[in-house]
């Protein structure tokens, strides 16, 4: 199956970001792709909660979940929306962090709240605080597709090894990790990461990635690592975008995941054990 990976480099406007995502989209669809996939925070990279409070929107009312839907059922292609920021009615104001599956007629075939929170001090300059701004999800989730059952994570939640092999022990084939990926961390570990998580699984880890230095009208500027990843199940990199925004095409064929898994078996041995 054809599968492109979006790179993005996504503005606080999220009207504006619509636009470029959409042209890549369809890029990627007259090249033949079926299934396309965007980057964590699609709508809108910001660190100001007060710009993301003015900009965001309820589920329901989301410009850019009704304009990508209504783009997937105009190409008849299923289309991972890596993740949206969006309002909730939680009491404490914060976001969520939400990745829609969207199947080839619009609908939402299954959407994923991401679980873990991204509260690190990267370096004295370079810190966050996730958890301050989005609530985290409790739900693993797997999407049903017609090619291929698709355990959907976000970005900090590839550190977390637990989350893919339960997906992958539950049906998953393919594991998608859009992200918005420090470029000090991306650097050190966003490729070794993904390699381990195909590996460990046997699955194909598909990654799309935000890239660059992305404009903000408030704030303070971010800058993201891109290289955009598609992983085999046997670990090779099959795609690395590099820092460019622009698409990515690649074939994934679906007996890969056979072929690796009966080579090493390991989602077979998993045992029980007590301690430490």
């Amino acid at each position: 199956m054809k599968t492109a990976l979006v790179q993005l480099t996504s503005s606080d406007d999220p009207e504006a970001n619509l636009a470029v995502t959409r042209g890549y989209i369809e890029e990627a669809a007259a090249a033949g792709a079926g299934f396309v996939l965007t980057p964590e925070v699609t709508n809108c990279v910001s660190g100001s909660r007060k710009r993301q409070q003015a900009v965001l929107q309820h589920e329901e009312d989301d410009l850019t979940l009704a304009g990508l839907r209504q783009t997937a059922a105009d190409l008849g292609i299923w289309l991972l929306i890596g993740s949206l920021g969006l309002k909730t009615n939680d009491a404490d104001g914060r976001f969520a962090n939400r990745s829609f599956m969207i199947g080839p007629d619009g609908t939402v075939r299954a959407k994923y709240d991401k679980i873990h929170m991204f509260d690190v001090d990267v370096t004295p300059e370079e810190t966050y605080r996730e958890s301050d701004g989005y609530r985290p999800g409790t739900r693993a989730v797997l999407a049903e597709t017609d090619f291929a059952p698709v355990g959907m994570t976000i970005c900090y939640d590839i550190r977390f090894s637990h989350l893919y092999q339960c997906l992958a022990q539950a049906g998953a084939r393919v594991l998608t990790v859009p992200a918005a990926f420090s470029h000090v961390t991306g650097a050190a570990h966003w490729e070794s990461l993904l390699r381990a998580r195909a590996i460990e699984t046997g699955c194909f880890v598909l990654a799309p990635a935000q890239t660059g230095v992305h404009a903000t009208t408030e704030g303070k500027t971010r800058r993201t690592h891109g290289h955009s990843l598609a992983v085999s199940p046997w670990g090779e990199v099959l795609v690395d975008a590099g820092t460019e925004p622009g698409i990515h095409i690649f074939d994934m064929d679906a007996t890969s995941v056979d072929i690796a898994r009966k080579k090493v078996p390991s989602l077979t041995h998993v045992r029980p054990f007590d301690g430490p």
